[in-house]
């Protein structure tokens, strides 16, 4: 479509798939992006959950990008399990429920694929029988070895259960000081989640160039606001990390609700291979961005630059949504377009203190100016 480079393209590999499920929460997603009936989405790929979700928000279109063949590979499963799958089989092949045919519903998936895209999935069939679809990336076995490895060092499976006990906020301040963080825990947290060990095994060394502190310090914080602030019982991503499965809560495209309202507007998905900045065409205009935490990914100056071509191409009153996990990057800040976003603190407050996909630091809203 494009011959644009991307910033991180050059450092990254994108071969294999990173992400498997989003680890960005879909509601204060839509919460930020507000009312878009009609409207033009972009929104960045990753395992596609998220550019689903926002067809909840009855959009004309989403136009959906991603650097990475493999991620573009997950979304083109989710459209096709999404049309020939009931809810319950959804959830089986995904791995939010224990299955013992998700190679049978992954080859029901596959049957509406390209010959390509079944060439891509056959030999990962083993794989998704095993973890689901959703538990197949390099971040999703990351927190796999953790789960087998790494956790039972600290806890038994007794106490690891009792973290999704429903409690007051007090009960949860208590359970999380006295029975969870203990020394063998402290210290595992430190090590696992260091940056050197999450940039090989979870993500990618090239993600972290950008970052400014210890990530297992930035860990540690987060996980107070998810095992106290917030309802653990509530926390798919967190029930997943821990087990494997999403348990009682489901990440908001994979409710019953949401299911039929994305079935029958899967249509409007239009896929665009390449950057974000770059995936509209002469004349079109975006209403609205999903942009996942592409930027804390970016030296200062590239930011600026992609951040100033995503306004050139929005909207009056657009809204652009992304999160940060380690680097600041706020777009409304910059000297190079000021005045030509403003920040919506009272979307960010509330979107931040729902949001369940705890390791960000930083929930971001902007709006175009009229």
């Amino acid at each position: 479509m494009n011959n644009v480079q991307s910033p991180i393209e050059a450092h990254a590999a994108f071969d294999h798939i990173r992400y498997a499920q989003l680890w960005e929460d879909a509601d204060p997603l839509l919460l930020g992006l507000g009312a878009q009936k009609g409207g033009t989405l972009v929104s960045i790929c990753s395992a596609g959950d998220n550019a689903l979700a926002l067809l909840l928000l009855d959009p004309a279109r989403v136009v959906v990008a991603d650097l990475s063949p493999a991620q573009l590979a997950c979304l083109r499963i989710r459209l096709s399990a999404w049309r020939v799958l009931t809810h319950a089989e959804l959830l089986e092949l995904f791995g939010s429920r224990p299955s013992a045919r998700r190679g049978e519903l992954l080859d029901k998936a596959a049957r509406g694929l390209s010959a390509e895209d079944q060439a891509f999935w056959a030999p990962l069939k083993s794989e998704v029988e095993a973890h689901g679809l959703g538990g197949i990336g390099k971040f999703e076995r990351y927190f796999r070895l953790f789960r087998r490895r790494v956790l039972p060092l600290a806890h038994g499976r007794r106490t690891v259960e009792a973290v999704f006990e429903p409690r007051d906020t007090a009960g949860r301040a208590r359970f999380l000081d006295e029975r969870w963080s203990n020394w063998r825990w402290r210290l595992l947290l430190k090590l696992f989640f260091s940056n050197f060990v999450m940039g090989r095994l979870g993500r990618d060394p090239a993600f972290f160039a950008h970052v400014e502190g210890s990530l297992s310090d930035h860990v540690a914080r987060r996980l107070r606001h998810a095992a106290v602030d917030l309802d653990p019982c509530a926390n798919p991503f967190l029930h997943w990390i821990f087990f494997g499965t999403h348990g009682a809560a489901l990440p908001l495209p994979w409710r019953p609700e949401s299911f039929e309202t994305i079935r029958e507007r899967l249509g409007r998905i239009d896929i665009r291979p390449g950057p974000v900045e770059a995936a509209l065409e002469p004349g079109e205009k975006a209403d609205g961005y999903n942009l996942s935490d592409i930027f804390e990914y970016m030296p200062p100056e590239a930011f600026a630059r992609i951040y100033a071509s995503l306004l050139d191409k929005a909207s009056p009153g657009a809204r652009l949504v992304y999160w940060n996990m380690m680097a600041p990057r706020r777009g409304a800040d910059l000297a190079q377009t000021a005045g030509r976003a403003i920040r919506r603190a009272d979307l960010e407050q509330a979107g931040a203190a729902m949001d369940k996909a705890f390791f960000y630091s930083d929930f971001i809203v902007e709006e175009m100016r009229p």
